[in-house]
This record gives C-alpha cells, sequence and structure tokens, in this order.
C-alpha cells in the first residue's frame, strides 16, 4: 500500500513534518497522516525536552545517521514539529520512512 506523503526540500537536506504523541507504549511511526505529516509515538514524557531527545535517537535510528544530522527547526515545546535532516536528500528519507512502516 502506497502512502502519500510529502517532504520539503531543503538547502543542505530535508525537512520532515512530524506530529509527536509521547508517553506511548513503544516507539514508532504510527501512521502517516493525510496532510503528509508524520505521527511519531514516543514512550518519553513531554517534559524537560526528554520527547525531543527520544525524537532525534528514534528518527537517527530509522533513517539511519547520527543524530547529529537531524535538528528540530520549530515546533520544541509542542507536539507539531519540524525536523531538519541535513546530507540526506528527500528521496531517500522517505524511502527509509516508508520502509520502517512496511516492516512494522
Amino acid at each position: 500500500m502506497k502512502r502519500d506523503f510529502h517532504f520539503h526540500s531543503g538547502k543542505h537536506g530535508a525537512a520532515l513534518a512530524i506530529r509527536v504523541t509521547p508517553r506511548a507504549s513503544r516507539n514508532e511511526i504510527a501512521e502517516i497522516l493525510s496532510d503528509g505529516t508524520v505521527r511519531v509515538r514516543l514512550t518519553a514524557p513531554p517534559v524537560e525536552g526528554k520527547a525531543n531527545e527520544a525524537l532525534i535517537k528514534f528518527l537517527a535510528k530509522v533513517l539511519g545517521i547520527a543524530p547529529s544530522h537531524l535538528e528540530i527547526v520549530a515546533g520544541k515545546t509542542g507536539r507539531d514539529k519540524l525536523v531538519s535532516i541535513v546530507d540526506m536528500d528527500v528521496e531517500t528519507a522517505q524511502s527509509k520512512i516508508l520502509d520502517y512502516l512496511e516492516k512494522a
């Protein structure tokens, strides 16, 4: 099943719209929402930046890159975030997200 979602090309990589659900039972990409936002469930609570740290570590694992190549560029205190992926093109990032969803 092909899911329709969109990444944004940036000067040095891709940007990904994320909606975080904290305090979940496990870390996972739950779904791609109709507007293209990737919904991610995290076990971490939304306090003292713990959910943001968990998000970066989880996305780094899914994308197969170092956490230092990811940055939350908008939405650090909310559930909706924009994450920049440095040195990875849009097609590669999208492929890795879809591969994760197919294996889940």
